[in-house]
């Protein structure tokens, strides 16, 4: 009964975010369709803000879960973009992604997904200024020796496919062509099998925390009864959560909606959500990639810069009068029933069927088995 409730309450949480999950992979898929990888170094060669700006706009275009965008910004760094153009593209392109922004909207609302999609650039900004500051020309020859050893990390397959659409047309004619419909399908799919692991994971933990953990324990955890103290230690612990917690990409909302009911602060959700990257198999990953110093050096200041956006978000929302107060995400006691949520998971269901179907029938197989293996920065697969 003890482990059924926890259960239950993951299933529940599952059934809610099921079909923003299929929107959002769908309208993805449809976007990495049309948008290519291959010129994106050669259109990142600095860190000046039209540059970061642009690297924010790709990352957010290309939807990786948080393995591949780390793989991929690599692979577009060893291709001669600009290191802090990397990571701004990294970070977007895990933290600015349509499905994230879904998923965020249905289970805590729309405050949040705005918070996310101001914040985001902010983040941005502060890792950009810091990394300026304090990433020295040695260490950036460092990390560049590093990067160019090989040495594999996750998703790397994943992160090197290209199935981008090069034909003539408008967007809208590539779409729908026979090609645009494959190349939607293999996007929806391989993403999906990114990162279903961590929603799974992420429903486990957000269930057990909320059906085991007692209210009061958290209320003292996050200084509920003393609102000032709150604000300063959300976005200060939040990230920390976040790295103990094993969990990435959009797989931690369930968990941040379990935060929200549970009394940390608006900011401190904020800089939770933005921590996927700093999660210990991450930093072992920059660590095989760029070496111990530079990784010490992208924990502290993707630390900072997740904790300083959770604050900015906090005090924006406050002065414009924003911020949320109802602690009361869809996650506590929430049944399946036959309601408005079941019949969008039904029609999103038939959609995601089809996008399977299509998926086996065009040669999908054959590239989940390449999700994982190291791929040449020069190999791409074709459409």
């Amino acid at each position: 009964m003890f482990i059924w409730h926890a259960l239950s309450m993951a299933l529940a949480m599952g059934w809610i975010i099921l079909w923003p999950l299929i929107l959002g992979f769908s309208l993805s898929g449809a976007i990495q369709a049309v948008v290519s990888h291959r010129q994106m170094a050669k259109l990142l060669p600095d860190d000046k803000p039209r540059t970061l700006a642009l690297a924010t706009a790709l990352g957010a275009a290309s939807s990786s879960c948080s393995y591949a965008a780390v793989a991929l910004a690599r692979s577009i760094y060893r291709k001669g973009a600009n290191f802090t153009a990397a990571m701004a593209f990294e970070i977007a392109s895990t933290n600015l992604v349509i499905e994230l922004g879904i998923v965020m909207w249905v289970m805590l609302g729309w405050q949040f997904t705005l918070a996310e999609f101001i914040g985001g650039p902010l983040m941005i900004g502060i890792m950009a200024v810091l990394f300026k500051r304090f990433i020295t020309p040695r260490l950036h020859a460092e990390a560049w020796r590093h990067a160019n050893e090989n040495i594999p990390g996750k998703m790397e397959g994943h992160a090197s496919m290209d199935m981008s659409l090069t034909s003539p047309g408008s967007i809208w004619q590539k779409l729908k062509s026979d090609q645009g419909k494959t190349a939607t399908s293999h996007y929806f799919v391989m993403d999906w099998m990114s990162v279903w692991v961590d929603i799974v994971l992420g429903l486990l933990i957000a269930g057990a925390i909320a059906a085991w953990v007692p209210e009061s324990w958290f209320e003292k955890f996050f200084f509920t009864a003393h609102p000032l103290v709150s604000a300063v230690w959300g976005p200060l612990i939040g990230p920390l959560i976040a790295v103990i917690s094993f969990v990435c990409s959009v797989g931690n909302i369930p968990l941040a909606a379990v935060l929200w009911n549970s009394g940390i602060s608006f900011g401190g959700v904020i800089s939770f959500i933005f921590a996927d990257l700093i999660i210990f198999p991450i930093l072992r990953i920059y660590y095989k990639y760029y070496g111990l110093k530079m990784a010490t050096y992208i924990f502290g200041i993707f630390y900072i810069a997740m904790a300083g956006a959770g604050y900015l978000v906090e005090i924006i929302f406050a002065i414009l009068h924003l911020t949320p107060h109802d602690r009361n995400a869809m996650v506590i006691n929430q049944s399946i029933t036959l309601n408005y949520t079941s019949y969008l998971n039904i029609l999103f269901l038939i959609l995601a069927g089809w996008l399977v179907l299509r998926f086996l029938r065009t040669g999908g197989p054959m590239m989940l088995k390449m999700m994982n293996k190291p791929m040449s920065d020069h190999a791409h697969h074709h459409h």
